[in-house]
């Protein structure tokens, strides 16, 4: 595989017998190009279920797909941010900001980052995908995100199995 990442992103990636890799873009990488953390979730849909973007990404969002554990967690967050002086999240920050082709986005900037989170579903092959883009700003963004580092991954995992479980089911 060409270890050249613009390769990869522009889909010339290959090597010997590598043949067609899938390649994708992101709305949240468009809008937060070098970001300072970034991943990419992807997770299999049942047949039957919805495939608009902005569905997928508000029930994501919504309080029904967060698991008891993760709301426990962002709980913790509210109390704990002031002490270094960053805002509570207001509610409503992560509504959806712009639906382009598959892809909803949700953007929310605040003092100490810019988040981003591309909410992707692909009708053919039936893949959620989700894409998350942050730049930190200064030593509360720093500070604040340590922690989260660890756990984002978990957290948009077991959001993302909640929420194709919820719409999955749905009519």
């Amino acid at each position: 595989m060409d270890p050249d990442p613009e390769n990869a992103l522009s889909g010339t990636a290959g090597g010997a017998g590598a043949g067609n890799l899938p390649v994708f873009r992101s709305l949240a990488l468009e809008s937060i190009p070098a970001p300072d953390y970034a991943d990419v979730i992807v997770l299999p849909v049942p047949q039957g279920a919805s495939a608009e973007p902005r569905v997928w990404a508000e029930e994501l969002f919504s309080l029904k797909s967060v698991p008891g554990w993760v709301a426990a967690l962002m709980g913790l967050r509210q109390a704990l941010v002031g002490l270094v002086g960053i805002s509570r999240a207001p509610a409503g920050v992560f509504a959806v900001a712009e639906v382009r082709g598959e892809e909803a986005l949700i953007s929310a900037d605040d003092t100490h980052l810019d988040f981003r989170c591309g909410v992707a579903f692909d009708a053919g092959a039936r893949l959620l995908r989700v894409t998350t883009a942050v730049r930190l700003k200064g030593w509360r963004g720093r500070l604040y995100f340590a922690p989260v580092r660890l756990l984002h991954p978990l957290v948009v995992h077991a959001m993302m199995a909640r929420t194709i479980r919820r719409l999955a089911v749905l009519p």
